[in-house]
């Protein structure tokens, strides 16, 4: 899809959105005390996700608008085009299909995109995991003493590290092989010796995750793996120290997610032991694919399949469903709105789950690596604001945090509550349900942030002075309400695939390219030219700037 982005500032839609803005007064209490159907109307389902909008600063008027604006930016048929395997990541002239990693695999019509059966492919590659898989976790493939795995860490970084590692920890209670699960993702040596250091070199696996094998933070983080392995073996004596023995652990011990076979065999692991993915899956849209080898492992086979269904149960949300009724894209335009006419810079995602205590991070790289974006995908400058800030964490922790700025600061800050009704673990405290007084919180404040306190109410209370205030709270502060059932794998990966393609639709309506992430890689760059500055060469410190220089000076005087 080369063909130039329709810009949306000069659609009709955007100027009537410019003409409602203008006159825009927000009156959460008013609107919901004049139309007893507001609810109804901005309530949608989508597989098992139950998403209440109606606390969000919108009329029917300004709804109505914005599904013009998907219109006639064409957010649907970019859509289209994504699910047909054009290739709509420009920039590196690549198909963009994570969709097609949770398709059935008896999904009808078959899927081929240039020149390759992506069906069979992908079914192939999930069949080698949930082999794999079967045997780790039934001790069939052991150490190299034949022990039996009973922790597999996985050495990876960005969409490598940040998919499994938020998807680990939501899932826990489904965790049934005795197997754990742990995550090196960052280059500072704390990361893999703080998550080594109590671990049996016997009973541990290694899963390297990197799709060209040539990842900076990600080898050097293996071959530090592999050194502790070794050395750990032989102080246990498993091993002799001979490069045969040596090589024979690597083997036993670590597995790959790559398409580099040859570096993968250059390292030591057992290519039939490395699991690939296509140039088309992006990093931070790759978790339903081998990158979710330790999940297998963790959980099993079904109950990755499981999440996989829950992905894909959304994307046919997507395909299927009118723009107006459609919950990522209303989602998605919402968010539009409150960037591009509210000035809202940033956007709170609140789990009432401890569970999600990482999706807040999942969704930093999924939303602002797609989005963060000055040139749109034929390379023109774009015409409005892009991407938002997204930022987070669970329940009545943020409670006790940050709300303050949401519920009375300045800043608009438009904020989704995610609750479940059934929790994963039901306590009582006394005779009260600990679960129930927790979503009592849940619901509280997105009433709070809707309808506010006025300097009356207060004043009933028997307030008075200056206190009054500072206890009245303005509401008017959007809020979107998703519950579920609980949070099962389907649900999971319905949560998922539901922030996958809110991004979509603001990429789409922004024209910018959301699937590449050019912006990554000039620090990269540079640290190369800086790492033999650090490491005492004289030329690599003189091509250096001023305040660098100085920095790297620093850094000699004081490392011990």
């Amino acid at each position: 899809m080369t063909n130039a982005p329709i810009d949306a500032t000069t659609t009709s839609a955007w100027a009537e959105l410019e003409s409602l803005k203008a006159g825009f007064t927000p009156d959460l209490r008013g609107w919901f005390a004049a139309d007893p159907e507001r609810v109804a109307k901005l309530t949608h389902d989508v597989a098992d996700l139950h998403v209440d909008l109606s606390k969000n600063l919108v009329t029917d008027e300004i709804v109505a608008a914005l599904v013009r604006l998907a219109e006639q930016t064409g957010v649907a048929e970019r859509y289209a085009a994504m699910l047909a395997g054009e290739h709509i990541n420009t920039t590196e002239d690549r198909a963009v299909l994570h969709t097609a990693l949770r398709r059935p695999a008896d999904a009808t019509p078959s899927l081929t995109v240039d020149g390759q059966d992506v069906d069979a492919d992908v079914q192939g590659v999930l069949d080698a995991m949930a082999e794999f898989a079967g045997r780790v976790r039934q001790g069939e493939f052991t150490g190299i003493t034949g022990k039996k795995v009973e922790t597999v860490v996985n050495i990876g970084i960005g969409g490598s590290d940040l998919g499994p590692v938020m998807i680990s920890a939501a899932l826990e209670p489904y965790a049934d092989a005795g197997i754990s699960a742990r995550f090196v993702s960052n280059i500072d040596p704390f990361d893999i010796a703080s998550k080594t250091k109590d671990l049996d070199p016997e009973t541990t696996l290694f899963i390297v995750a990197s799709k060209t094998f040539t990842t900076l933070e990600t080898l050097t983080n293996a071959r530090l793996a592999r050194d502790w392995l070794w050395e750990g073996l032989a102080s246990a004596g498993a091993i002799d120290g001979s490069d045969e023995q040596k090589k024979d652990a690597v083997a036993h011990h670590f597995v790959a997610v790559s398409t580099a076979l040859d570096k993968v065999a250059d390292f030591g692991i057992d290519t039939a032991n490395a699991f690939g993915f296509w140039d088309w899956v992006g990093g931070r849209y790759s978790v339903d694919s081998a990158i979710g080898l330790s999940l297998v492992i963790e959980f099993g086979p079904d109950t990755f399949r499981e999440l996989l269904a829950g992905f894909h149960a959304v994307d046919e949300h997507v395909r299927t469903t009118p723009l107006a009724q459609n919950v990522p894209v209303l989602m998605g335009l919402l968010n539009v709105w409150y960037t591009n006419f509210l000035g809202a810079q940033s956007h709170a995602v609140l789990p009432y789950a401890q569970q999600l205590s990482r999706f807040a991070a999942y969704l930093q790289q999924l939303t602002m690596e797609s989005n963060g974006k000055s040139v749109r995908w034929d390379g023109s400058p774009v015409t409005t604001d892009t991407g938002e800030v997204f930022w987070g964490e669970p329940g009545t922790n943020g409670q006790h945090a940050f709300y303050q700025l949401i519920h009375q600061g300045t800043r608009l800050i438009p904020a989704d509550f995610i609750a479940f009704a059934n929790p994963a673990y039901a306590l009582t405290d006394g005779d009260r349900d600990v679960h129930g007084l927790f979503l009592a919180n849940f619901l509280a404040q997105t009433k709070a942030l809707a309808f506010g306190k006025t300097a009356e109410e207060v004043e009933a209370e028997g307030t008075t002075g200056a206190l009054v205030a500072a206890r009245t709270f303005p509401g008017n502060r959007p809020t979107t309400s998703i519950f579920a059932p609980s949070l099962t794998p389907t649900v999971l990966g319905e949560l998922v695939a539901l922030y996958e393609h809110i991004t979509f639709t603001q990429g789409a309506i922004w024209g910018i390219n959301s699937f590449d992430q050019w912006g990554v890689e000039l620090g990269k760059q540079l640290a190369m030219q800086i790492a033999p500055a650090i490491e005492g060469d004289s030329d690599a410190f003189d091509s250096q700037d001023a305040s660098t220089k100085a920095l790297l000076e620093y850094y000699r005087d004081h490392r011990a």
